[in-house]
């Protein structure tokens, strides 16, 4: 059955967050979103002084699976991706790698047109629309939505886009799974805090997966099977994306840890989700026509 959620924003994801909507496993759901302003920036003329800064990062849901137990796992497919007709970008003192550079606040409106966001009349960037926070609320402590951990949240990941399948694990029961900050375009680490920040809809099919332990998100794509950690450093979100890696893989297929090190080092890659939120978010990525040679099933 088909549902439809309509910006019904959170700034937390918690176990105490009322559920906005309660459907069974297998149910896809059209979820709209704020962008990450709570659209409070439309015009060049929007001022940034006046701006609600409570109302950063909402998230719509949360979403309750009725078959959702704490010890489950969620898993999330993302059918469809729709962008409204334009962004914003914001660059300020103090905000992101180059914050310390940079002298008072800007923003800038970015209209989409023919799949491209146009920056200025020189450049015009090819879109890659994606989900920046998308997760499930902790087992006990609240987390805002500004921020990424083992229920996901705040990952500005690029990878988690239409086609892409993430598993979750499930804290509490009902899963209580929110998304929100769309990007119509995001480089990996987003470096100056914000991508091209949009509203928008998603499609996902939200399914119930019993048996299966995750301590971590993971993420599968027709052509890759990632693991995905946040940590308060990047060295440490690397370290821990690599070792769930080497940790799923060791139970999956008929290999000695050696052997799985050595082949994650000839064909697996760390990358960086995000370098600018409260932790840090690293991926590791292997490729699947790898993983199928021997016959790994998730």
């Amino acid at each position: 059955m088909d549902f439809q959620l309509c910006s019904n924003s959170i700034f937390k994801f918690s176990s105490k967050n009322t559920p906005a909507l309660k459907i069974n496993s297998g149910d896809v759901v059209e979820i709209h979103t704020y962008d990450c302003f709570s659209n409070q920036l439309q015009t060049p003329e929007d001022a940034l002084e006046a701006m609600d800064w409570e109302r950063i990062n909402p998230a719509t849901g949360p979403i309750y699976i009725e078959e959702a137990k704490e010890g489950d796992v969620l898993k999330v497919i993302i059918e469809e991706i729709k962008l409204n007709n334009q962004g914003v970008m914001v660059a300020g003192e103090g905000s992101g790698v180059l914050g310390h550079m940079l002298k008072g606040t800007e923003s800038k409106i970015i209209p989409i047109k023919d799949n491209q966001g146009i920056f200025d009349e020189q450049l015009s960037i090819p879109l890659n629309p994606m989900i920046g926070v998308i997760g499930v609320a902790p087992s006990k402590e609240e987390i805002s939505s500004g921020t990424p951990g083992h229920h996901g949240g705040n990952m500005d990941n690029l990878m988690i886009t239409t086609g892409a399948t993430i598993y979750f694990p499930v804290f509490t029961d009902g899963a209580l799974f929110a998304l929100g900050d769309l990007h119509a375009a995001m480089g990996d680490g987003e470096i100056g805090v914000t991508g091209i920040e949009i509203a928008g809809s998603v499609k996902v099919k939200l399914e119930v997966v019993k048996g299966l332990k995750l301590n971590n998100p993971v993420l599968e794509n027709i052509e890759s099977f990632t693991t995905i950690a946040s940590e308060i450093n990047l060295e440490e979100a690397v370290n821990q994306a690599t070792i769930d890696m080497a940790e799923i893989l060791k139970e999956r297929m008929s290999m000695g840890l050696h052997k799985i090190a050595m082949l994650m080092s000839a064909v697996g890659h760390t990358e960086i989700c995000q370098v600018v939120d409260p932790l840090k978010t690293a991926r590791f990525v292997m490729p699947k026509w790898v993983l199928d040679t021997y016959d790994f099933k998730f």
